[in-house]
């Protein structure tokens, strides 16, 4: 609509003064066209279940990010570089976009999918995620499309019996490993985080000596800080 109404102004440049009040009328209805454009965008934001599906109790965002490896990050190029997937409210919806996305054993290099509540960026950053932190297991290659489908599937089906506490998941693929990882709102509640653990444990079966690793978001921006610097350095 944008280049229509532009082309229209531009054929009439050379009679400003017969056209004036058409042009004016114009505008009006390019302002009144960008307002119902920008209307109806907000209503497609709003995700919903359809009819007869079953809502989940959050909707959830699908993210995908790729980069190149031993290459800090700052958070802007973080921003830049993860894309969004899109977002569902049931779980028919979940299926419909899981069923079309690659595995996290087919992706190849330094790859990661996320999935978090809708609203909720997969950054530290983000204000439900700065006070929060993340339980990180390191898999062998070969487990990570198992272990991320249990892990979603129990975070989409409330598992965790955390309240509002979790805020998503990610799956890292790497060359020699693959991690997975979810997220929670609040690091210092270590009732809350032990939950957390306990139900990782049971939900991906996981042996008694697996190694599990729980890092706050502060430590992590810290470490990724001082990464960038020492790299500045040499």
């Amino acid at each position: 609509m944008n280049n229509k109404f532009d082309a229209l102004k531009d054929d009439d440049s050379g009679d400003h003064d017969q056209n004036e009040e058409n042009s004016t009328q114009k505008d009006g209805e390019k302002e009144k066209t960008e307002r119902d454009k920008s209307q109806s965008s907000s209503k497609r934001k709003a995700v919903v279940p359809g009819p007869a599906e079953h809502p989940l109790q959050y909707n959830y965002t699908f993210w995908y990010s790729r980069r190149t490896p031993g290459r800090p990050t700052s958070s802007q190029s973080y921003e830049q570089n993860i894309k969004q997937i899109g977002t569902f409210a049931s779980v028919e919806q979940f299926w419909r976009f899981y069923s079309h996305m690659v595995r996290p054993g087919d992706l190849t290099g330094h790859s990661d999918f996320h999935l978090f509540k809708e609203g909720i960026k997969p950054m530290w950053e983000d204000d439900a995620n700065k006070n929060g932190g993340k339980w990180i297991i390191r898999l062998r290659k070969g487990l990570a499309s198992r272990c991320w489908e249990n892990l979603i599937l129990a975070m989409l089906g409330e598992q965790f019996m955390v309240g509002e506490e979790i805020c998503g998941a990610v799956v890292s693929v790497r060359f020699q490993e693959d991690i997975i990882s979810i997220w929670n709102k609040t690091a210092s509640d270590q009732a809350t985080t032990a939950r957390i653990r306990d139900t990782l444990r049971r939900v991906l079966n996981l042996p008694p000596n697996t190694i599990m690793e729980y890092k706050t978001h502060t430590d992590s921006i810290k470490d990724n800080s001082s990464f960038r610097n020492t790299k500045i350095a040499l």
